[in-house]
């Protein structure tokens, strides 16, 4: 096997091992048995062990004294305060976006992704296929913010943050789903997302930071809910997340 393929297995070993925690098929807090991960996934152990040390990276896993990894257990002030620094380095995003100015392309794609969420959120009652919709949309609109402050170093660290686990701007709108106030939050959320792209075409930096902050705000209301409901057949990654006592 050549450098390039171990490095496609070990991406893809890692991003099933993200999906098997993330939905519960490995229990918060269990010991990685590394050679059950290697029958499960068919791939070798050079690979997993590459997918396992990314996925530590990433905050999923936590080294074990002894060796090995284990699956992390969160507390609600860690995840609380991973959406809070994401809403800080989009809040600067954004700023810097609308000090800086922004290509009329970029500005434009944001109108046209704006407009298919308004699409979307025209139904009376969303159904379960509107969700998924909503997120790939809303995380398209974040991704071109990003892109807005003309940064790459702004941009990786935006990457960085919303790699935390639960920090995502969708980490959470599946809790939505269940809410008879879902549709009204989404729009809550729509409406700043049209705010923010005013005040960056504007050149209102320090409202455009403002309103990306508060916007985080959405996400923190979501993992409140979260916990308060433990729908783990909806929301299994919940299991990961221990409640303030």
């Amino acid at each position: 096997m050549n450098d390039l393929d171990a490095g496609s297995q070990a991406f893809k070993a890692q991003l099933r091992l993200r999906e098997m925690i993330l939905a519960g098929e490995l229990a918060p807090g269990a010991r990685i048995a590394e050679l059950a991960i290697v029958d499960k996934l068919g791939v070798s152990r050079t690979p997993i062990r590459a997918a396992l040390m990314r996925l530590e990276q990433e905050g999923l896993l936590e080294t074990m004294p002894g060796g090995g990894y284990a699956v992390r257990i969160f507390s609600e002030r860690e995840v609380s305060d991973a959406i809070e620094l994401r809403g800080t380095v989009e809040g600067l995003a954004a700023r810097l976006a609308a000090e800086r100015g922004v290509p009329g392309d970029l500005i434009e794609q944001a109108h046209v992704c704006l407009a298919e969420i308004d699409a979307v959120l025209e139904q009376p009652a969303l159904d379960d296929g509107a969700f998924p919709r909503y997120d790939d949309l809303n995380r398209r609109f974040h991704s071109l913010l990003s892109d807005m402050a003309g940064s790459s170093v702004i941009a990786r660290e935006i990457d960085r943050v919303v790699r935390l686990p639960f920090a995502s701007p969708s980490g959470f709108v599946i809790v939505q789903a269940n809410s008879p106030r879902a549709r009204d939050m989404l729009i809550v959320a729509q409406d700043q997302h049209r705010q923010v792209l005013d005040a960056i075409e504007h050149r209102e930096g320090a409202r455009a930071e403002a309103i990306m902050r508060e916007h985080s705000r959405i996400a923190q209301r979501n993992l409140r809910e979260a916990l308060a409901s433990r729908d783990l057949e909806r929301m299994p990654s919940v299991r990961l997340i221990r409640a303030r006592a």
